[in-house]
């Protein structure tokens, strides 16, 4: 089986030459890869204590209470190509919470054309790649007809990179697009409405590297490898209350409100984790945490070059939330063009509201709005909101607010490849886990649980148990 920092089953000498009894794993933080890391070890017979700073798991994708209302942070979605969460979600029993569509199908609404005619639709037919996105491509109305036929070449000749050839990360994504012939219009209607969304950055900015990987993973691997699922409940109810019971029944330890300290080599044998009040000794730690955090605790010695983690660089996701008084959007979701507002989802119901209707707009690349006052933002989006949905005019509006992540991904800038490390570190028994680690993917729920199973896949090496349980996410989308 290949790992998350690629190595295989029986190329690793490990630490030890048999099972450690009653080993003990510490995993320090309580996001998707460390819930993960915490189930796949304790799964494999190892005893697990999970600390978690916060007063609740998740990470960066939670749900909190505003009034009647759940509120997810930010919307969250993955695709059916995304083999590592749904696993999660399985591992959870919370599958049914969030299903993927039936068949791709994203209307797309153009502001720039007249009322009656901005509707376009990306959306997939039940034939094999890449026959199975030509009728939309064909009929994609917000490209021109030379337009459309461009994008098949350029997708054509990314379907021939190599993800495995390291220059690819060196060069960014919008200049390949311009040599192959994609006019800026082409990149704002298509590539970024795609790739804004996966990578929380424009082609000009992203590493073609992990722009080709979402493309020839989400459209150009399965026919159904782009179609889209979201949480119907709040994150909260997956990846808090679902997770807390998943890891409960097995048997880990989970301590919240529990910040780390310090790590400190145990007497050559293991590891001390230092938090308030106490000092946990294990066999093998995992930091499952952002970069600069993990940067903070890593030992002297424990990478060749820690500084690499301090420039990973981060980008921030913005979502506006509006309450109406009554129903404004009949899909569940749609993007638009020709307006700031990049995708809106209806969470009414997830949300517990009785009436009107929730939206949520979730605005990736949103550098230059994220530090925005709200009234601005109001003053911004509302009217946009009446541009794009036409029952809003007249509407009331009864709660606009905004959440902010600052630091929401890694910024997948050209070069960010050779920074990401992968789980093991140099000192024996410490691991690495977080979607900014060295997956193959960006930063998304689908690179947080890869990597957890990665960092377990190298602990229970190190412990001399079996990797067997572990599930293998490394062949194409089923």
């Amino acid at each position: 089986m290949t790992h998350a920092d690629g190595t295989r089953d029986g190329g690793e000498v490990a630490d030890v030459s048999a099972p450690r009894p009653g080993a003990h794993a510490v995993v320090v933080g309580g996001g998707l890869a460390g819930v993960t890391t915490a189930l796949a070890l304790a799964d494999a017979g190892v005893r697990v204590t999970l600390l978690e700073g916060r007063p609740r798991l998740g990470g960066l994708a939670f749900s909190f209470r505003r009034g009647d209302l759940t509120v997810d942070n930010g919307q969250h979605v993955y695709l059916r190509c995304c083999t590592a969460y749904r696993w999660f979600l399985d591992r959870i029993d919370g599958a049914g919470l969030a299903p993927v569509q039936d068949r791709l199908d994203v209307p797309v609404l153009d502001l720039d054309r007249p009322e009656g005619r901005r509707l376009g639709r990306l959306r997939r037919d039940p034939l094999p790649v890449p026959l199975h996105l030509g009728r939309s491509l064909a009929t994609y109305p917000h490209l021109s007809l030379a337009e459309r036929a461009g994008v098949g070449r350029a997708a054509l000749a990314l379907k021939g990179l190599d993800l495995a050839d390291p220059s690819l990360d060196d060069r960014d994504f919008g200049s390949w697009l311009a040599e192959h012939g994609q006019s800026p219009r082409a990149v704002e209607a298509l590539w970024d409405l795609v790739g804004v969304a996966t990578l929380n950055a424009v082609a000009g900015d992203a590493s073609l590297g992990l722009a080709a990987m979402v493309f020839k993973t989400g459209l150009l691997s399965d026919p159904g490898a782009a179609d889209i699922g979201w949480a119907r409940v709040p994150l909260g109810e997956l990846h808090d209350r679902l997770a807390r019971k998943a890891l409960d029944s097995a048997g880990v330890r989970t301590e919240v409100r529990t910040r780390v300290t310090a790590l400190h080599r145990d007497g050559g044998a293991g590891w001390g984790v230092h938090i308030p009040g106490e000092t946990l000794h294990a066999d093998a730690v995992v930091l499952a945490v952002p970069q600069r955090e993990a940067y903070d605790l890593l030992p002297d010695g424990a990478l060749d070059a820690p500084e690499n983690l301090l420039e990973i660089g981060t980008a921030p996701i913005l979502n506006v939330h509006v309450v109406y008084d009554r129903q404004v959007l009949a899909a569940p979701f749609l993007t638009a063009l020709g307006t700031p507002v990049q995708w809106v989802f209806d969470r009414t119901e997830a949300s517990g509201l009785k009436e009107g209707q929730y939206l949520a707009l979730s605005q990736s690349t949103a550098q230059h709005e994220i530090d925005e006052p709200v009234a601005t933002l109001r003053e911004r989006y509302l009217p946009e909101l009446e541009r794009l949905l036409p029952r809003s005019r007249g509407a009331e509006v009864k709660d606009f607010f905004v959440t902010r992540e600052r630091t929401a991904t890694f910024a997948p800038a050209p070069g960010v490849g050779r920074l990401r490390p992968g789980a093991r570190t140099k000192a024996p028994g410490l691991y690495l886990a977080g979607a900014w680690t060295a997956t193959g993917w960006p930063a998304t729920m689908e690179s947080a649980v890869r990597s957890g199973v990665g960092a377990a896949g190298a602990a229970l090496g190190a412990l001399g148990r079996s990797r067997g349980l572990l599930p293998d996410f490394f062949e194409e989308a089923a």
